[in-house]
């Protein structure tokens, strides 16, 4: 899937810009490759905050469940308190996750479970992820090309603090053909002690 681009609020206020690629290769009818790169920016562009590759070979157990186990790069630029300077972390990050889908007349449930060993510069670190998105097309006609969707997505940490983030989204999809449609929606990420408000504009091609 493709996804571009992403508007979020960064830390000092200042409208900021997600600019993410997701893709889904299926190599058969078993077998897919993920990949991805995101290049996040806390305003609307050249002011880096995080810049996030990752990959995944992924295999079908069912038509609705698949398991992938992958490899991840993060860089992050973060603000010194109080002041305009930053320092780089960089993290290297393994995780497995499982995906299971259901359907409800029209509506598609989605629940992803992810585990990640997380290496942060000389710091190691185990983090669990509980994704649950729900789409519904507006109306049951086959033709109906726009649907509502939602997510929400819990990350634990294995040591103190256990929450790590929770990130809550709603959004209206439209969807162009088969293999590529359309959001616009609205994300509050919540922290420990803090919150952010995104808007989010998202393509997403399979192939």
């Amino acid at each position: 899937m493709l996804m571009l681009p992403i508007f979020t609020i960064a830390q000092d206020s200042n409208f900021g810009n997600w600019m993410i690629y997701f893709g889904n290769k299926q190599l058969n009818s078993k077998w897919n490759l993920h990949h991805e790169v995101q290049y996040r920016n806390y305003n609307a562009i050249g002011d880096l905050e995080q810049l996030l590759l990752r990959t995944g070979l992924g295999y079908n157990l069912t038509d609705n469940t698949n398991i992938l186990m992958g490899y991840g790069y993060i860089l992050s630029e973060n603000y010194i308190a109080n002041t305009d300077e930053k320092f780089q972390v960089n993290e290297h990050r393994i995780y497995q996750q499982l995906i299971t889908k259901q359907k409800f007349k029209n509506i598609t449930i989605q629940h992803r479970y992810r585990f990640e060993q997380r290496f942060v510069e000389d710091d190691f670190k185990l983090r669990f992820r509980y994704f649950l998105g729900v789409n519904a097309p507006l109306s049951k006609k086959e033709t109906n090309k726009w649907y509502l969707s939602a997510y929400n997505e819990l990350f634990i940490n294995t040591e103190s603090s256990v929450f790590d983030r929770n990130r809550l989204y709603g959004g209206l999809g439209y969807k162009i053909s088969n293999s590529v449609r359309m959001e616009l929606g609205y994300m509050n990420q919540f922290f420990e002690t803090s919150s952010r408000d995104q808007f989010n504009i998202i393509t997403f091609v399979n192939f």
